[in-house]
């Protein structure tokens, strides 16, 4: 780590942004190994031979001093006397007006319009600046303590900050156009998209909030000393994460406009997120050129040339081929540990007609989909993100293609069980003809298997060996064939699972193989729904994976239980989990869920139906009011603890509602009447499937148990 006189002389030298210069003040100081009183000498004598600007030197000094005071704080001791050093003045006397602004730099004050924040400083009283995590062209990110959520005990109290740069507080319309930055960052809620929560100013600093994210990012793997790349099948985890990231941001009209590895986030849970949408540009969406007029983010000039395509360099419209030049330099660095052009600006390399070396672990295709991506012409450039990862998944591609031999071999696996299961049966001893008591039939509990149905053998008396005639003459006859099994269709599956009161089931037959999953109540019971289709003609075999309901959620079911029906019988086409493993949570615990939508345009509806009678809208509501969704979109939702358990406890359930339109046109309440809400809902939802058909209202539900804090 540099000495303070280092990063100090480097600021000097011009080798240090001021922005850079204070990121690595704090770390410099806790690792310096000195005291205060030589880190002041240290500061003096630099500041003699060539000054600081007043204000960045005052800012140095207070942190010095506040050095002294953790010091104390902790326990140590601070064996110097001096407090103070003196510097001789470096301003002209001309200059010198005690009036002036430009003279109120000292230890005691800061220019407001210059006001530097860092380390140990709060901002608005609520978020407390613990630690820098990194400084980027646009600003300085710290991890922070919300006092708010410590006050609340929440488990997560932490966000992450980042401190807007000084060109940002020049623009008197600044805290506007952010606040609309912030907008379009919250429309972007996907998984691999880190959670912007707000933007906000204390005084002229102006900062954003986000998602606390642990791990590491992109950028340090890859300048890990003596890495040489990774295999293919390593990397693309993480290059379908940068990809879903990028493709969504473009779905919904946003280029990143500064994608590289340091704004690719390797989570300690495995996930992939993409940060630093600060700068993200609109392109093709003009009702946001309103927007442009108050503040244009791509004007700040924030690319990294060696990630930055030509025509960014070129100043010209964004386009989300940019990003995808962008992710063709990641991704090669990722497969080789080294920059495709030897980390030179795309038009120094495009003008040295630099090729790059094709990755000797890429096949033809993955070849061709990665060299388009690293073209330097956008014509010629790979088309669209879904494209590229669509021709360089090999995985992905071999799945597909090997679709057709996995179901020829199910088939001949299918064949094989059967013919093993008829010969179990034939050669089992002592089986009882008929149907077994019900006393003796397997508990259902989540699955279970029926008692087989066979035709019953004809009774034959018994002819002693000893008496028996022998007849020589007479031809011995066949034995009758069996009577054939009726067929089992869902067309008769269908109308008794209708009957079955407050549930959600959804049915698949094959051969005589029933299958039936869902919901049903405890009054009517596993075992009840088990034995009556069992009863179905055809039935050999039948599984059950029915989980109980409260009599309490009837009246949701009743709503909304075709939806689901519809969601299952189409192949589970939208899907809700709850991230907490079996649906238990505790007072206190955050409500994390994951959700996928179909394969067309839809609208999110999540909603949280609590033990008390109310129903809390998670997705739309005010935290969370744009819920218009692209196809195949996954995302998670409520990982910043906007939900958090609370009384009462017991069973509850959240729902997923997809619909092809907007819900309601008004917002509802973020919590109201169950009853309320479903008599608007089947109104509604009677209207869209008028206009729009029932095919496209699908729902899925994730029963939660929550209980109180253990003690």
């Amino acid at each position: 780590m540099a000495s303070l006189a280092h990063v100090i002389r480097d600021y000097q030298n011009g080798e240090l942004s001021r922005d850079e210069f204070v990121a690595q003040l704090d770390s410099t100081l806790t690792t310096e190994g000195l005291g205060p009183t030589q880190l002041l000498d240290m500061l003096g004598v630099a500041h003699r031979k060539s000054p600081l600007p007043d204000d960045l030197y005052a800012e140095v000094r207070r942190r010095i001093e506040q050095l002294r005071v953790s010091n104390v704080a902790a326990g140590g001791e601070e064996t110097g006397m001096q407090t103070t050093v003196e510097i001789p003045s470096v301003r002209p006397a001309s200059s010198a007006n005690p009036a002036s602004p430009a003279s109120a730099g000292s230890a005691a004050g800061v220019p407001e319009h210059d006001q530097i924040k860092g380390t140990g400083d709060t901002l608005n009283n609520r978020f407390v600046l613990e630690e820098c995590l990194g400084v980027g062209g646009m600003g300085t990110v710290y991890k922070a303590l919300d006092l708010r959520k410590l006050e609340a005990s929440d488990r997560k109290p932490y966000v992450a900050i980042k401190v807007l740069n000084v060109q940002f507080r020049g623009n008197p319309n600044s805290l506007v156009a952010l606040q609309r930055e912030a907008r379009k960052a919250q429309v972007l809620a996907h998984r691999n998209i880190i959670t912007v929560y707000d933007f906000d100013r204390d005084g002229p600093i102006v900062y954003l909030t986000m998602e606390y994210l642990t791990g590491k990012p992109l950028s340090q793997l890859l300048r890990t000393p003596g890495y040489k790349g990774m295999p293919v099948r390593a990397a693309l985890p993480i290059v379908r994460g940068m990809c879903n990231a990028l493709a969504y941001a473009h779905e919904h009209g946003f280029v990143h406009c500064d994608f590289k590895p340091a704004n690719v986030f390797l989570t300690t849970n495995a996930e992939v997120k993409v940060i630093d949408f600060g700068i993200a540009r609109v392109f093709q969406r003009p009702e946001e050129e309103s927007d442009a007029t108050v503040f244009d983010p791509g004007s700040l000039g924030a690319l990294t040339p060696a990630y930055a395509s030509p025509e960014m360099i070129e100043h010209r419209e964004p386009d989300p081929r940019d990003d995808i030049y962008a992710l063709g330099c990641i991704t090669y660095e990722l497969l080789t540990g080294h920059h495709p052009f030897d980390r030179l600006s795309a038009t120094q390399a495009r003008n040295a007609d630099f090729k790059p070396l094709r990755p000797p672990n890429l096949d033809a295709k993955q070849w061709r989909a990665l060299r388009a991506a690293l073209s330097f012409d956008r014509n010629t450039r790979m088309p669209s993100v879904v494209r590229f990862i669509a021709e360089f998944d090999n995985e992905a591609r071999a799945e597909k293609s090997g679709t057709l031999v996995k179901a020829g071999f199910a088939g001949f696996a299918v064949v094989c069980a059967a013919a093993v299961g008829v010969f179990a049966l034939r050669s089992a001893p002592n089986r009882q003809s008929g149907p077994q008591p019900a006393s003796e039939a397997p508990e259902v509990q989540v699955a279970s298997t029926a008692t087989p149905v066979f035709a019953a053998p004809v009774a034959t008396a018994p002819v002693p060996p000893s008496t028996a005639a022998p007849v020589a003459s007479a031809p011995t006859q066949a034995p009758a064939p069996p009577a054939p099994k009726p067929a089992l269709t869902l067309a008769a599956v269908t109308p008794v699972l209708a009957q079955v009161p407050c549930s959600a089931l959804s049915a698949s037959a094959q051969d005589h193989s029933l299958t039936v999953r869902g919901y049903v109540s405890q009054r009517y019971g596993a075992a009840h729904l088990k034995d009556t289709l069992a009863a179905l003609p055809g039935v050999d075999t039948l599984t059950l994976q029915v989980e109980p309901l409260a009599d309490d959620k009837c009246d949701m079911v009743k709503a909304l239980a075709p939806y689901w029906t519809r969601n299952w019988q189409a192949g589970h086409v939208a899907s809700l989990h709850v991230r907490t493993p079996g649906g238990q949570l505790s007072e206190g615990d955050p409500l994390v869920v994951d959700v996928t939508t179909p394969g067309y345009d839809s609208y999110v509806n999540l909603d949280y139906y609590q033990l008390d009678g109310s129903v809390v809208h998670m997705v739309p509501s005010p935290r969370a009011k744009d819920n218009q969704a692209p196809l195949h979109y996954a995302a998670t939702i409520g990982s910043a603890g906007d939900w958090i358990i609370s009384k009462p406890f017991g069973s509850e359930m959240v729902v997923l509602l997809i619909t092809p339109a907007q819900l309601f046109d008004k917002p509802r309440p973020e919590s109201e009447s169950r009853a309320d809400y479903l008599r608007a809902l089947d109104t509604r939802l009677a209207q869209i499937a008028g206009k729009y058909g029932q095919d496209h209202i699908v729902a899925d539900f994730a029963p939660i148990t929550t209980r109180p804090h253990a003690p």
